[in-house]
């Protein structure tokens, strides 16, 4: 963690929404006036999308495929080092993983799936921002997490996680709906290993569940709306927040206590929760910080 350079991070695996919250994030930032350093979690991928493609035709000695989950289709060891360097230092490299043709057509010779040069990052931002798949990544090799100040988890249930990918993945990348559940597949074993113990390190996680049957998510055509839903938060470590989770339940019309520190609500509120709880405790963070810097100084 820093002393003058704070990380917030906001982890949960392709398809689980993550892009919602990070709208969340833009609002509190603007709200309480916070330059944040944005690093988006698909620009460590090790590959672009076409040698992924050829990359996970070709099993390795165990019959395993490659996927974006894993540590060898990502420079972690990158990322962490990008972390610490600016938690330390309030600076770092990065570059921009360019999903579509809109994306990439700035970018003279570049393409779809492909990826721009690395760049320091610009000097003067209060906070680095991190969305994607591997803020919370522990190993006995790589330590992403040690250097994250706050760390939100974003973990649907696992049917909604995967309606989810299918109707983004086919509308926004035009996948077919067989190559989307292969994608799936292939995956499991990788989201149980480098995926799901994340959630176990953030500080508070929040998971939508749908209250409709999802029984069949790969022959489920639309998906659940927030009136079908309902998203669970648990506060894993209430002392990182200066709003308690009862506090959180008498500000959320329709919301209550399953246990001492996780809360069932509606889905449509989780931009309003959201904003509620983590407002304040950014600002603490980013004013501990200030105060810390100005001491040292």
């Amino acid at each position: 963690m820093s002393i003058e350079h704070p990380i917030i991070a906001v982890t949960g695996s392709s398809g689980a929404g993550t892009s919602t919250v990070r709208e969340a994030f833009e609002y509190i930032f603007s709200n309480i006036g916070v330059r944040p350093a944005v690093i988006e979690g698909d620009s460590f991928h090790k590959f672009t999308r076409a040698e992924m493609h050829e990359r996970i035709k070709v099993p390795d000695l165990f019959g395993r495929r490659m996927t974006h989950f894993s540590p060898e289709g990502n420079y972690i060891d990158r990322l962490e080092r990008l972390f610490r360097e600016y938690s330390e230092t309030g600076v770092g490299e990065r570059r921009i993983y360019l999903h579509t043709e809109e994306e990439a057509a700035p970018y003279p010779g570049l393409g779809r799936g492909e990826f721009t040069k690395w760049q320091a990052i610009p000097v003067g931002s209060d906070l680095l921002f991190y969305e994607g798949l591997h803020g919370g990544y522990v190993t006995e090799d790589i330590n992403v997490a040690q250097h994250v100040d706050l760390l939100i988890g974003v973990a649907p249930n696992v049917n909604l996680e995967w309606i989810q990918k299918i109707h983004r993945d086919s509308a926004e990348r035009g996948y077919s709906h067989r190559d989307i559940v292969n994608t799936i597949v292939r995956r499991m074993p990788d989201y149980a290993t480098f995926i799901a113990p994340q959630f176990s390190r953030s500080d508070v996680n929040f998971q939508r569940v749908p209250i409709v049957d999802t029984s069949n998510p790969f022959d489920y055509q639309e998906i659940p709306n927030s009136h079908e839903s309902v998203v669970i938060v648990h506060m894993r470590r209430p002392e990182k927040f200066t709003l308690s989770i009862d506090e959180l339940r008498g500000k959320i019309e329709n919301s209550f206590n399953i246990k001492s520190n996780q809360l069932v609500m509606p889905a449509d509120k989780l931009a309003f929760a959201m904003e509620i709880l983590l407002t304040p405790a950014i600002k603490m963070l980013v004013d501990k910080y200030s105060l810390l810097k100005s001491q040292a100084s």
